[in-house]
């Protein structure tokens, strides 16, 4: 029996470049639904639906449970769950086996950074490799979903500020983020194409302990991550309330937080993402997102 106020909301495009919609999935890869025709008083942006709170999700639950307006998968094309955030947040080395691959300390404070919200694709559109760079590399991270505004949270009520998580890719050009440009991340973080997300935004009701999904990546078919969330050394209640001591976070807004170890700069010798490869990153609970890169 599915929780109450478990949903896996999504965005998509129809035939001929319809204007886009929101919609519902029936669970991991079933069946969707269309929302913007169960609930047409409902906006089309899922940060316009979020910022409506809580009637807007029981509205959505709703039409879930009358199971009307299914659309075949194979007629539509699914978009970023969330696509035009106000903010895109992220954390640095946050898995503890992630430092032990790096040789270095585990980071005393939240190491944060930022991608633009244009840096954002669907779960299965392109990684566009730029001509810029020669080192782009593959980050599978969760990402949780900001539901409602706040600021100064405390950590024992920040969860409630979150309504779900994805499945994201910190696409990351390494020669930009620790050699040109100063050694500052955001250019190496923030190509345009580097932040696939999806395939759905899954409430926190749909899933049974964040802190503990099996995370993977694998480029090829080769399995490149393989680790869990429960090696966070920062979790989401800790990371929302030191972030919201410096900024407001509102509703549509994506907080990464963090790759395990696996990732191509690190191997020995360096391997980087090239014209024709294919990265799937994969969360249990959450999906699969599969990007290629051209």
């Amino acid at each position: 029996m599915r929780p109450a106020g478990a949903l896996r909301l999504v965005r998509f495009r129809g035939p001929g470049g319809a204007e886009p919609r929101l919609g519902l999935e029936e669970g991991p890869g079933g069946a969707l639904l269309d929302l913007s025709a169960a609930e047409p008083g409902l906006p089309r942006s899922t940060r316009a639906l979020l910022e409506m709170g809580p009637t807007a999700l029981a509205a959505a639950q709703r039409a879930l449970e009358s199971g009307r307006h299914r659309v075949p998968r194979g007629t539509v094309r699914l978009l970023a769950p969330v696509g035009d955030p106000q903010k895109v947040i992220a954390v640095g080395l946050n898995y503890r086996d992630h430092c032990q691959e790096q040789g270095v300390s585990v980071p005393k404070e939240p190491i944060i950074f930022s991608k633009f919200p244009s840096a954002i694709i669907g779960p299965f559109d392109d990684i566009v490799h730029p001509q810029d760079s020669s080192e782009v590399d593959w980050e599978v991270e969760l990402a949780a979903i900001i539901g409602k505004e706040g600021r100064h949270i405390e950590e024992s009520s920040a969860m409630d500020h979150v309504v779900g998580f994805t499945v994201a890719n910190d696409v990351s050009a390494r020669d930009w983020q620790m050699r040109r440009n100063g050694r500052q991340w955001l250019l190496g973080k923030t190509f345009d194409t580097f932040c696939p997300l999806g395939p759905a935004l899954v409430t926190k009701e749909a899933v049974a302990d964040v802190h503990n999904l099996r995370i993977r990546c694998s480029v090829n078919g080769q399995l490149m991550q393989d680790s869990n969330t429960s090696q966070l050394v920062f979790k989401l209640p800790t990371l929302i309330a030191w972030v919201s001591r410096f900024v407001t976070l509102v509703p549509g807004d994506i907080l990464l937080t963090g790759t395990p170890p696996g990732v191509g700069v690190f191997r020995k010798p360096p391997v980087f993402l090239k014209r024709g490869d294919e990265v799937q990153c994969e969360i249990e609970e959450l999906g699969t997102i599969c990007n290629k890169v051209v």
